[in-house]
């Protein structure tokens, strides 16, 4: 999924990011038909044969962010100390930058290049060129970037996200006797108004009426952006809270618990931390996507040119829990998982048709 930037993540990105890749032809850098061929699961997870496994890791975002991109790293490293391999992080990536970032990971001979949000898709450009031959790629493609058959990547859906997300708010705002909700995130990208329906749509599941006020402060990551934003959003009566931010995230929820606003996070779980109080886990960590990936590379089995798509009420992730579920909350959100799972719950259609 993307998420802030899912965004970018994620798209993020944010936490997903609904943007397409620029397919790289087989010219390369040294111009048409020097480009390597597309790599296989020959070799894996020594790919180039040079007696290590190392993991490049390129990130739009903080990846000390305490959520959605740290994760990337944190689940990279937890799988690579347990193998033996090194991992090789860049973060606070220009998406102008990723092109050439993805040129000197492979000029370092590592074995496979993460891309950890497709707003630095373009990075795929380099896949077919020479000093790239043989190298493995992952993307965390949120909504999906154009499969090419360099790359491997896992995809998820920001509606059946962000509907739950929503619903879930929905619920603490019934519990709250309230109507009003805040959502806070950066650019005003295509996948962080997608996010914003999708989680208006399933808030008025549960309250017909919910209105929800809207604020993109231009960055993922500037708190001081978001922290504003929050107090104008306060100003307006907000019972619920969802920084969709990356950095930032933890700036506007500290603020949220000083005024006894209920916050959500933006893709990982952070139920047990007691500095910084959330209500509710949105969980699409792409730490956990590509953990599984990782798990198939030191296994061989890791296929370029395929992707793999993760369903809520099907998957362990992406899932939304309440962190201190008061009666049928969670039973109720389960439910509607579920029915995501089994189609019973057309969450697009939900989407689309909401007003």
């Amino acid at each position: 999924m993307k998420f802030p930037a899912r965004a970018a993540l994620v798209f993020l990105a944010a936490p997903a990011l609904l943007l397409t890749a620029c397919g790289g032809g087989n010219g390369g850098a040294g111009g048409s038909g020097s480009g390597s061929a597309a790599p296989k699961a020959t070799g894996q997870p020594d790919v180039n044969g040079d007696g290590k496994v190392v993991i490049g890791i390129m990130s739009p975002g903080d990846t000390r962010d305490n959520g959605y991109y740290q994760s990337f790293v944190d689940d990279a490293n937890k799988v690579a100390q347990a193998n033996g391999w090194e991992v090789r992080p860049i973060d606070k990536l220009n998406p102008a930058d990723a092109v050439n970032q993805a040129r000197n990971l492979c000029r370092q001979r590592v074995d496979l290049i993460a891309v950890g949000a497709s707003v630095l898709a373009d990075a795929l450009t380099a896949a077919p060129e020479p000093q790239c031959k043989g190298v493995n790629w992952y993307v965390n493609g949120g909504g999906g970037v154009e499969q090419t058959e360099y790359f491997t990547q896992s995809k998820d859906t920001v509606n059946q996200s962000l509907y739950a997300a929503g619903y879930a708010a929905g619920q603490l705002l019934k519990q709250a006797g309230a109507s009003k909700a805040g959502y806070i995130t950066g650019p005003e990208l295509d996948f962080a108004k997608q996010a914003a329906k999708a989680f208006q749509a399933g808030m008025r599941a549960v309250v017909p009426n919910a209105e929800l006020i809207t604020t993109y402060t231009g960055d993922f990551d500037d708190s001081a952006k978001a922290k504003e934003a929050f107090e104008a959003q306060k100003a307006q009566g907000i019972k619920v809270v969802y920084p969709y931010l990356g950095g930032a995230t933890d700036a506007v929820t500290q603020q949220a618990n000083a005024a006894g606003i209920s916050a959500l996070t933006p893709g990982t779980d952070r139920c047990a931390d007691t500095t910084t109080k959330y209500a509710v886990s949105v969980i699409f960590s792409p730490g956990a996507y590509f953990a599984a990936a990782l798990e198939d590379f030191g296994k061989g089995t890791l296929k370029m040119g395929t992707a793999r798509i993760w369903t809520m009420g099907v998957d362990p992730v992406p899932t939304v829990k309440f962190c201190s579920p008061e009666g049928d909350q969670q039973d109720r959100i389960d439910q509607v998982m579920k029915d995501m799972g089994t189609g019973k719950l057309d969450v697009d259609a939900a989407v689309d048709g909401a007003r």
